[in-house]
């Protein structure tokens, strides 16, 4: 069977999820940035709700990052980023979802489209919705230093999961702010689990193979289409 494919643009978040759980597996596979036709039939045919990461491998075509990474850590052999454990599992899922409802829509939906990418493509911050975001980023990063103050290595334990995947894109990204610059020496132990997770060989090798950032030219479209009002 050939390499899968994934399609996307290079500064989603969710993309950048299911590259790092390829890296890490040591899975061959294609990128194919789809930003041109982002919206357009040559996209929705591939994901009908006008979003990525689209994974397509041999006759299957899937979207969602969700589905995608669970099937790319059963499909393929390496190192299993799944605890066999159904209470480590049960807490796997969890941060998945606390990724996918708190942390994803307040760092990045909010915060980080007002202060980068908005800006980039010249359009101003609104600041009522960095504004409301911020309380709950704080809850979020508060949680995490919990969860992590008892030194453990990762979110689930001594071993990293889809979920500590899942969680690093979305932290990187907000650290890239003037807000998370401020807000993240408060909380020591999530600090200290970014360290960890950045100096990963496989974030190592998937930052180097990641084009310069640009603006995403299709967020254009976001600032009406989907952006929250305060």
């Amino acid at each position: 069977m050939s390499d899968p494919i994934v399609y996307g643009f290079p500064r989603s978040t969710f993309v950048n999820i299911v590259r790092l759980i390829l890296t890490h597996k040591d899975v061959a596979y294609q990128f194919q940035d789809i930003e041109p036709v982002m919206g357009k039939p040559d996209h929705l045919v591939l994901h009908p709700f006008n979003r990525v990461p689209i994974l397509r491998h041999g006759d299957l075509t899937i979207y969602e990052t969700s589905a995608i990474a669970a099937y790319v850590d059963e499909a393929f052999v390496g190192v299993s980023l799944t605890p066999k454990d159904v209470k480590a599992r049960a807490r796997m899922n969890q941060w998945i979802g606390v990724v996918n409802s708190y942390v994803y829509p307040y760092m990045i939906h909010h915060v980080t489209h007002e202060r980068l990418v908005f800006p980039e493509l010249g359009i101003p911050s609104d600041e009522a919705v960095v504004a409301h975001a911020l309380p709950k980023v704080e809850t979020v990063l508060a949680v995490l230093e919990r969860e992590l103050a008892d030194g453990r290595n990762y979110l689930i334990g001594s071993e990293v999961s889809i979920a500590d995947f899942f969680l690093l894109p979305s932290t990187f990204a907000f650290s890239l702010t003037e807000e998370g610059r401020r807000m993240y020496p408060k909380y020591p132990a999530f600090c200290r689990w970014r360290e960890r997770m950045e100096g990963l060989p496989t974030t190592q090798k998937l930052r180097a193979i990641l084009p310069p950032r640009e603006p995403i030219q299709h967020a254009r479209e976001w600032a009406t289409s989907h952006r929250p009002k305060y």
